[in-house]
């Protein structure tokens, strides 16, 4: 229904495609719960270092919000600006930073204790202020207290399940845990200030079908009031207050989209096989339980990826070995003999595991620090506890072990010493397991693991080329931050001959190997992946159809040869040129 308030278009990033309309809700972040409880003298310091880590993380978003926001055009733009600076000068050796480190030091208190009880004293004075506009500054206060007491307790939204169904949820920012939490049948859409196209949100938006929008400059400021919003997550619009026509307009581009669908749902059994008769194998990548249902809908022959970090989010405590198991073997079962590969837990950066938080600790930076693999070496039990659920899953079903992040044949080797072990100890329990041990491959997703490929084969039974982070730590670009994220081309000549390398690497070991990152869901990219080789493309589960189309109407033998014609390019345009003409011709 279109509202009688003024219409207001932000312009964002189209990270999940398709288009949403329903009631708005603004999802304001205030702090959570705080428990406050006595340290002993030798725990100052550490308590010290922990707000000041949220502290520093704290400056670190307002700066970020405060660029974007002075990025803008007009007058909105620069006032949100000198309000994000009124709260970036609070966390520069102000009261407020001085009386928290007071409070830890004089009454023995944790830090977030420290904060609310600093925050209240604060608050409260400004407050009893007479002059209107100072006694309105308490809310600023309370906001820069909320934003230290959440980055320092690490808390995950949790309120998605109370919205209205078919809700559009608008907020500054989600984290992956955030995203797990939407279902679809509450969740029509959402959007965000902050966040780019290749961060783990966005996956996790695609992966789940819900249309989103990521960097929305103003988003928040400008949709508070409102009632109806439109999520072009096509296009990378967000319409608050939509006029009759502008809803109209988008009713009609959502019949083509569902006109689409249906084109799509027809492809399912049909083999994916290109013009010259070359078969090619299509998987789903999975984040969430729910999305083996979408997988299997759109014909996929197996999880080419399942990342297991949601059994760890949201949680208090890591799940043991017999949670795990469970949780696994529902989906499993659930692909009725289709191959599922398994990737070990990949926590760390953005990808926080909140029931590991303490064990992770903070990093300097968290995409070079303690995660993935390595997390897993350093905490034996977790590892152990996920490779017997593994193991015992796979005398259900067809399962493959693929491990996150790895550098060295030393890593794959001290891993495959633990699922000796945990099979011997399963086999004496007398616990059925997969029998052969399914076989054990790796993600090829730093620019050291592809150009050592050769090497690895040979301690490894398949590859998965992640394109995602191979193409972050390749152009040190963090996919996740918008105001880098533009810089972000996985058709940099570096990052195509490193996924040259690797399958080359494979093809001479004759080991299989697939691509699982973003690029194997986009069509624009398919010639050219099977030009250079590749086989075995896993993606969301909502890109199967259109990838398949492509492959069907694709020539292989006239894809090598452009292939072979872009890998003598080194300049990205003229890559792009080469395969947008190509995509257009063939």
């Amino acid at each position: 229904m279109a509202s009688n308030k003024k219409e207001i278009v932000f312009e964002g990033l189209g990270v999940s495609p398709g288009i949403a309309v329903g009631p708005a809700h603004l999802n304001e972040s205030g702090a959570p719960t705080v428990h406050e409880y006595k340290i002993r003298k030798s725990d100052i310091d550490a308590q010290k270092a922990r707000f000041k880590q949220a502290v520093d993380r704290s400056g670190r978003q307002l700066r970020r919000l405060r660029d974007r926001a002075r990025a803008t055009h007009g007058a909105s733009g620069e006032d949100l600006g000198n309000l994000l600076d009124a709260y970036l000068q609070m966390l520069t050796g102000s009261r407020l930073v001085r009386g928290v480190e007071r409070r830890i030091a004089e009454s023995r208190i944790n830090a977030e204790a420290a904060v609310q009880a600093e925050i209240s004293e604060i608050a409260h004075h400004f407050t009893e202020l007479p002059d209107p506009y100072m006694a309105a500054r308490a809310d600023d206060v309370r906001e820069a207290g909320a934003r230290l007491i959440r980055n320092l307790t690490k808390t995950p939204f949790r309120a998605f399940s109370t919205l209205p169904q078919g809700s559009i949820v608008l907020a500054e920012e989600f984290s992956p845990a955030d995203a797990a939490l939407m279902d679809p049948r509450q969740v029509a859409g959402f959007a965000t200030v902050l966040g780019g196209p290749e961060g783990h949100t966005a996956i996790m938006a695609r992966s789940l079908g819900i249309p989103a929008v990521l960097g929305a400059t103003g988003l928040t400021m400008g949709a508070r009031g409102a009632e109806t919003v439109i999520v072009d997550g096509s296009g990378g619009k967000v319409v608050v207050n939509p006029t009759a026509n502008t809803l109209r307009a988008y009713e009609k581009r959502r019949a083509a989209l569902r006109r689409e669908r249906r084109r799509f749902a027809r492809l399912r059994d049909l083999p994916a096989i290109t013009r010259d008769d070359t078969e090619i194998q299509l998987s789903a990548n999975v984040e969430l339980p729910l999305e083996t249902a979408l997988a299997t809908r759109h014909g996929a022959a197996g999880i080419g990826l399942l990342r297991s970090e949601f059994m760890f989010m949201n949680r208090e405590s890591p799940p043991d070995e017999n949670e795990q198991f469970e949780k696994l073997r529902e989906m499993v079962s659930s692909m009725n003999g289709r191959p599922v590969t398994i990737r070990t837990l990949d926590v760390g950066g953005e990808k926080l595991a909140y029931s590991l938080g303490e064990q992770i600790g903070e990093a300097v930076n968290p995409a070079l620090g303690l995660r993935a693999i390595r997390f897993s070496l350093k905490h034996p039990r977790i590892l152990e506890d996920q490779i017997a659920a593994i193991l015992r899953v796979g005398a259900i079903g067809p399962v493959r072990i693929l491990l996150p992040m790895i550098a060295t044949t030393g890593e794959v080797r001290q891993v495959r010493e633990v699922i000796t072990t945990v099979a011997r100890r399963l086999k004496r329990r007398r616990i059925p397991i997969a029998d052969p041990i399914p076989p054990v491959g790796i993600m090829i997703e730093i620019p050291g693991a592809a150009l050592a490929a050769d090497a690895l084969a040979r301690v490894s039974d398949f590859f998965a080329i992640g394109t995602n982070d191979l193409t972050m730590y390749t152009l040190a670009i963090d996919r996740a931050d918008e105001q880098v994220a533009h810089l972000y081309n996985p058709l940099h000549p570096a990052v195509l001959r490193l996924i040259q390398f690797t399958a080359e690497a494979a093809l001479r070991a004759r080991i299989p190997f697939s691509i699982c990152g973003e690029i194997a869901g986009d069509p624009r990219f398919t010639a050219l992946l099977l030009g250079l080789g590749v086989r075995d493309l896993s993606m969301a589960a909502g890109s199967l159809p259109r990838v398949k189309q492509r492959i069907r109407k694709l020539d292989l033998t006239a894809a090598t040869v452009r292939a072979q014609a872009i890998m003598e390019q080194g300049d990205s345009g003229r890559i792009a040129t080469l395969l947008d003409d190509f995509n257009t011709l063939a």
